[in-house]
């Protein structure tokens, strides 16, 4: 999360004083943020070793923990946001990492890379996997492990009991609301139980 753009973006959609999780928060940069800009609390998950330092250094609170495993250590409704930024699709089991976003914040907010966006279309339509900026790796060497778009993630929050309280799509560091499933790069939506 190193856009500030995007980080204010994601900002605005956190109550102030909020307690938050965010979940594969990196290096600690927005919940860092949060905390003096908008007096929230609470926790950063990370797996890497040294992105869970790099949280320590900047007094972020941080558990080294492996989403693959849940969020059982956590009670429900613990939180009155999870964050859960560019972390879905590197996971094996985004459904049930949804519904555990849910159970354990009153709130959740996620952010993916919109496979759907024209350019990336273009690419598939020329017969190669897209490399853009916000897909910055070849087909063989990427990390993430599954591809969604804005309207999927519409179809998959209805089927997880997830009501979608706002959403936009984000491209060059603005919003984008006008056809999102085409025009933007990232798809950011805030959700909560239904």
């Amino acid at each position: 999360m190193s856009d500030r753009a995007v980080m204010e973006m994601i900002s605005d959609l956190v109550p102030r004083g909020a307690r938050v999780l965010d979940l594969g928060c990196g290096t600690g940069e927005l919940l860092a943020h949060l905390q003096s800009t908008k007096g929230c609390t609470g926790y950063g998950v990370e797996l890497d070793d040294a992105n869970v330092l790099a949280c320590a250094q900047r007094g972020v609170n941080v558990i080294q923990l492996n989403l693959e495993e849940g969020l059982a250590i956590f009670e429900d409704q613990s939180f009155d946001v999870v964050l859960q930024l560019e972390t879905l699709q590197n996971l094996r089991n985004t459904e049930a990492m949804l519904r555990e976003t849910a159970r354990v914040g009153r709130m959740g907010v996620v952010s993916f890379p919109n496979f759907a966006h024209w350019p990336n279309r273009l690419q598939v339509l020329a017969g190669r996997m897209p490399v853009t900026r916000v897909l910055p790796y070849q087909w063989y060497d990427t990390p993430n492990i599954r591809v969604g778009t804005y309207a999927d993630f519409q179809i998959l929050a209805r089927k997880c009991g997830l009501r979608v309280l706002d959403s936009f799509g984000v491209q060059n560091g603005r919003q984008v609301r006008v056809m999102p499933n085409l025009m933007s790069s990232m798809a950011v939506f805030k959700f909560d139980r239904d």
